[in-house]
């Protein structure tokens, strides 16, 4: 998987929408001003672009294990980035609440927002749909659903949280390692087709991993085991 800014960077030359300037000392250093900004610059800056791989599959199986991940990850990560952004707000909010007792008033209104907001849809979700979503809560925040449970609400309510999870076979305090556990990494290739294809609105991850490097790593391990 090879990052590739040479196309972007072709198509922002042959545009109209700034001009070069070249400025001469010993060495010629070429500048870009863009239409109707005085400043210039040495250096453009561009977000990366993937090209990707063409998929390929063992066998039949493993294909239909790939398609069936895609469709429930295309169908949670919404929920997930959603979350994300609920929990920035939250946060943002509170810093500038200044009483602990409106602080936790404050808490618990967004609390019966968001069950509000999600209830409904998050009852409809299959096991498998719940548990990747956990794992993306995990993408998209750093923490696990059981810590963001614990720290909105008390412990004593994240341990029966945990527990009602796990008569259905979820775990709350799944993490996501696509370095490590190969059908996290599948979810992170999905995503990110999705992101390159508009099919998904981008939301990075907070956690430590370059994509790229990974998708080397994934491509030399036949094995694929976790």
């Amino acid at each position: 998987m090879f990052r590739y800014n040479l196309v972007i960077v072709f198509l922002l030359i042959s545009g109209s929408s700034f001009s070069q300037e070249v400025a001469k000392d010993s060495i010629a250093d070429y500048y870009v001003r863009f239409e109707g900004d005085s400043i210039l610059y040495s250096s453009i800056e561009l977000d990366e672009v993937f090209i990707f791989g063409r998929l390929e599959f063992a066998d039949r199986k493993e294909k239909l294990r790939y398609y069936i991940l895609r469709r429930k990850t295309l169908k949670v990560y919404p929920y997930a980035k959603l979350a994300a952004e609920r929990l920035v707000e939250l946060n943002d909010s509170l810093t500038k609440i200044k009483r602990k007792r409106h602080k936790k008033k404050y808490t618990k209104e967004v609390q019966k927002y968001i069950e509000g907001e999600f209830s409904d849809k998050l009852k409809k979700l299959t096991r498998t749909e719940g548990q990747i979503l956990i794992k993306l809560i995990y993408r998209q925040t750093g923490k696990t659903a059981f810590n963001l449970v614990k720290e909105l609400r008390n412990g004593w309510r994240a341990f029966w949280y945990n527990t009602t999870a796990k008569a259905f076979k979820i775990s709350i305090k799944e993490e996501f390692h696509p370095e490590r556990m190969h059908e996290d990494y599948l979810i992170e290739d999905i995503l990110q087709r999705a992101f390159a294809a508009n099919k998904l609105e981008r939301q990075e991850s907070v956690l430590d991993y370059d994509y790229a490097q990974l998708s080397n790593k994934w491509k030399n391990n036949p094995t694929k085991k976790n």
